[in-house]
């Protein structure tokens, strides 16, 4: 069946797409909110993490009580989440009851009461997770990676900062939530079983009224430096790596995808197999492909011991390197399954779907359709994606380690 998306721009240029799924009675939506990590002040990083969890504590005419309550009533299986660019909340429900959610999502957004008793129980949510990072050292890393990798403000910790939670206050935090909260600025997607009409009308007659500034120049500055040691006792070292490639929007990007699940797409990828079953060098190893929409690059995680922690930066190194030299028909074919094989299992998520039309349009001004996506996939061959390799060598990297050891960086 052909796959069909829905479009349509608000009087005040609010974005709302849609995907229709047969066979299914649920729903899910999803709102980008350009309030991520990268669109705050200096030294208010996480700011949009406590936001994200502030406007849910009361809002409307509802208390923090009474919301909560009323979100459970309707069964919605909540999310959130921050992003560089964008902050994201969504729910997925069963699709009766999706006016309800929006009418609710619609005062969270709108009318969140922002009180300071309750800001004072979100930020310590926010600083306890930061804190509980300490006990995540696999986590710690890439996000210290990424603040490395990309310059400022793009690679700013999702997690926030403890220095700067500290420091806010609730008039700070609210002044940037209702500066932040640009509504016509946002996207909002929906997925599954709706009547995309009464959502646009419920939509606009909320959201239409309200008018934005457009959104401010980012300024961007400098990457930081190329190789980061963080001293933690312990058995382990924690190594990130980071190197650049294609971005979403670019060309390469698919060459890219696959080049990544060459390396790393399962038990028979190179990384996997020479650095952890060869070499026995590390317990846990996995490359994966990220992108903004100013940026682009492939991260690598391992763990492994302060003995071999040398030797396994090293020969990581030397693979990401030795992939231009040549890869198989196998590898390649094996590659496309597995990266087809996660496009179906996404395509049967209406949540997976409702984030997937709103990143598409942010990044593309459109969206992919699901044929589009796997067409390209299938497009790839062993000379196209080695031509990318050789055009984009991998020579710029970016690590951190995080142990008793440092390494050293040839």
């Amino acid at each position: 069946m052909e796959q069909r998306i829905d479009t349509h721009v608000l009087s005040n240029g609010m974005v709302l797409l849609g995907e229709p799924m047969a066979g299914v009675e649920s729903v899910a939506f999803d709102v980008m909110v350009p309030a991520g990590v990268s669109r705050m002040p200096p030294g208010c990083c996480g700011a949009a993490n406590v936001i994200s969890d502030w406007i849910f504590r009361g809002a409307g005419p509802r208390d923090s009580r009474k919301l909560g309550d009323a979100l459970d009533g309707l069964g919605l299986h909540r999310s959130s989440s921050v992003g560089s660019s964008h902050m994201y909340i969504g729910a997925a429900l069963e699709s009766s009851n999706l006016a309800q959610a929006l009418a609710l999502y619609c005062d969270i957004l709108l009318n969140p009461h922002l009180s300071d008793e309750q800001f004072e129980l979100a930020r310590q949510l926010v600083t306890e997770e930061m804190h509980g990072l300490d006990d995540e050292p696999r986590q710690k890393v890439m996000l210290e990676l990424r603040k490395r990798f990309y310059p400022d403000p793009l690679g700013r910790s999702t997690a926030g900062e403890i220095d700067d939670l500290q420091r806010l206050t609730p008039p700070k935090t609210r002044k940037l939530a209702k500066s932040r909260l640009n509504t016509p600025q946002a996207i909002f997607s929906v997925a599954g079983k709706y009547d995309f009409d009464a959502v646009c009308r419920q939509i606009e007659s909320i959201f239409g009224p309200q008018q934005g500034e457009p959104l401010s120049p980012m300024v961007v500055g400098s990457r930081g430096p190329k190789y980061t040691h963080i001293s933690h006792d312990g058995a382990q070292v924690h190594i990130g790596l980071m190197t650049p490639t294609a971005r979403f929007v670019d060309k390469g990007y698919y060459d890219a995808r696959a080049a990544v699940s060459v390396l790393s797409g399962g038990m028979s990828s190179r990384l996997f197999t020479e650095v952890r079953e060869k070499r026995g060098l590390c317990y846990a190893i996995g490359a994966k492909y990220h992108s903004l929409k100013e940026a682009a690059g492939i991260s690598c995680y391992a763990g492994t011991t302060p003995e071999k922690a040398q030797e396994t930066v090293d020969v990581i190194m030397g693979e990401f390197n030795r992939l231009a030299e040549g890869i198989s028909e196998q590898e390649l074919e094996r590659a496309q399954v597995g990266l087809k094989s996660a496009l179906i299992m996404q395509s049967e998520s209406s949540s997976s779907r409702a984030g997937s039309l709103g990143s598409d349009y942010y990044m593309l001004g459109r969206v992919r359709t699901l044929d589009e996506i796997k067409q390209n996939i299938e497009a790839r061959s062993v000379q196209s994606v080695l031509g990318f390799l050789r055009s984009n060598p991998f020579k710029d990297f970016t690590v951190v380690t995080i142990g008793p050891r440092e390494v050293r960086l040839g």
